[in-house]
């Protein structure tokens, strides 16, 4: 069976790639992150969000996200959310990231775990600018 644009066979799950056309890798486990809470910045057609933009917070996007209605700096224990801080990563809608590279506030990637996804919403030569993992 093809695999659809998501990287799903059928039902079952093909392997994921990131937007440099490499395995996905892991964004963090310690906030655990991603649409499916396994560390990874995978997506599905029920992800309708695009968790797909592994970003590394500052505390001037935390503050840019919360003004515009996106508080991901308050735990939300009820939710198993533990609040981010400067510093952790989190698998960031695409959508969401490119609306704060659009206003200035954009945080730093991780292209390797970045998952090809986000190129529906984003630039490769966007995300390549705010790489942590280019040399």
């Amino acid at each position: 069976m093809p695999l659809d644009d998501h990287g799903w066979s059928g039902g079952r799950r093909g392997v994921s790639k990131n937007v440099l056309g490499g395995k996905l890798e892991d964004c963090s486990l310690d906030p655990m992150t991603g649409f499916f809470r396994n560390g990874c910045c995978d997506t599905a057609p029920e992800d309708v969000g695009s968790h797909t933009v592994c970003c590394v917070v500052t505390a001037e996007f935390l503050m840019y996200s919360k003004k515009a209605g996106n508080d991901l700096s308050t735990p939300m224990p009820e939710y198993g959310f533990p609040g981010l801080k400067a510093g952790d990563r989190w698998c960031l809608c695409a959508p969401r990231w490119q609306q704060a590279f659009e206003a200035g506030h954009a945080p730093r990637i991780v292209l390797r775990a970045t998952h090809e996804g986000a190129l529906e919403f984003c630039s490769l030569d966007d995300l390549k600018n705010y790489a942590i993992d280019l040399s």
